[in-house]
């Protein structure tokens, strides 16, 4: 497999760009991916970064260009996606460039395209995603957030869970159930709500590393109007699966492995002791072969989407494969590193804490974005064709 001259050329400016653009040192940081650390500084770092990236056009690569972006081909995507992972930059603040924009373009109204799609390009609007409850994660399709039709507004009631940068979004996509009498996955609508709409609370939910970047939000009789509704009311399952299917289909969960056991195999390689342990040579041997394995099953799914095919069992293999990779790289960091390997901080901690961090965090990415489970379901009926039950 080999990229073309012309898109080896786009890598080399993205890496120009990132040596100039980002502060030194800062893919060695610990918590350098994590968009909810730090304080307002930091937010005004991200802020103008995004900035940087809008005006080379880079944040919505792949948007038509009608829409503000650059019809970039699949394989050009997938080497800014690659870089930027690897380099731990921040390609977006919420959800905007990636999911909320394309699923707009998909089906949303021209009134909705012209209103959300230039704030996005831009980087003026921060989108968060309220999918999730407390009771319906998994099993998304039981969530209970309401949503009654009232004239011309949705009056919404609910709770949402783990919503990344909440209390930063100026915007939320939102599943809301609009028939409580369908059948769960029919009476479900997709909705745009502004975040500063009366009746919207935001809580912070403090994550294992003990960063805040999720969020709980609460409605309390919202009133959201009717033409923030995108595609068909009680057909917004549909929506949301699209939505979940741009998440789910990148190759950055292969790519955040690759810059740790790149530092986990020159940690062993200069600490006498690492090199001693027992096996870890062989396991260090077969991450790599893994690393490789994962990114073909990434590039499968770029190839498909080049050719105009839709991935779905293909993404899936691809998210379950790279969220249990990076878990078990973290793993054999630890088993690397020995006790240290749990310092956070201070003299004694290795790679600076990253790994503590790392590892933490890895601890999550079989849950987010769809669990392990759900993804061999969906390999198992859409990709294997097997039945139900």
């Amino acid at each position: 497999f080999r990229f073309a001259p012309e898109e080896e050329a786009f890598r080399g400016e993205i890496r120009s760009f990132l040596a100039e653009e980002l502060p030194d040192g800062w893919a060695s940081t610990a918590g350098a991916g994590n968009l909810g650390e730090g304080g307002d500084e930091r937010w005004e770092f991200l802020r103008s970064f995004q900035k940087k990236l809008s005006k080379r056009g880079w944040l919505t690569l792949g948007w038509p260009l009608e829409h503000g972006g650059q019809a970039a081909g699949v394989m050009q995507q997938v080497i800014y996606n690659e870089e930027m992972a690897y380099h731990r930059a921040p390609t977006q603040l919420g959800v905007g460039p990636d999911r909320v924009g394309p699923t707009i373009i998909l089906y949303g109204t021209d009134e909705q395209k012209t209103q959300h799609l230039p704030g996005i390009a831009n980087a003026e609007t921060v989108w968060c995603q309220g999918f999730s409850e407390p009771g319906a994660g998994s099993d998304l399709a039981s969530l209970e957030t309401r949503a009654a039709a009232d004239g011309d507004y949705f009056v919404i009631n609910g709770q949402k869970i783990w919503t990344s940068l909440a209390h930063k979004a100026d915007w939320c996509i939102l599943l809301v159930r609009t028939d409580p009498e369908a059948p769960k996955h029919k009476g479900i609508s997709y909705l745009l709500v502004d975040m500063r709409l009366p009746g919207i609370t935001i809580a912070p939910l403090v994550d294992i590393t003990g960063r805040h970047a999720f969020n709980q939000i609460f409605f309390e009789d919202v009133r959201v109007p009717r033409d923030c509704l995108v595609g068909e009311l009680n057909r917004g399952w549909y929506v949301g699966a699209a939505t979940l299917d741009f998440e789910r289909s990148g190759i950055n969960r292969v790519v955040a492995g690759i810059r740790v056991y790149e530092e986990l195999v020159a940690f062993a390689r200069e600490t006498e002791v690492a090199r001693e342990r027992p096996g870890m040579r062989a396991k260090l041997a077969e991450l790599g072969i893994e690393i490789h394995t994962g990114r073909l099953l990434a590039y499968r799914v770029a190839s498909m989407q080049a050719r105009g095919q839709i991935p779905n069992a293909e993404a899936s293999m691809s998210k379950m494969y790279g969220s249990e990779l990076q878990q078990r790289i973290a793993m054999t960091g630890m088993q690397l590193m020995g006790l240290p390997g749990q310092l956070e901080t201070g003299r004694w901690a290795p790679l600076a804490g990253r790994l503590e961090q790392y590892y933490l965090s890895a601890s999550a990415l079989t849950v987010a974005a769809g669990t392990s489970e759900i993804q061999r379901n969906i390999i198992a009926g859409r990709g294997l064709g097997l039945p139900r039950g």
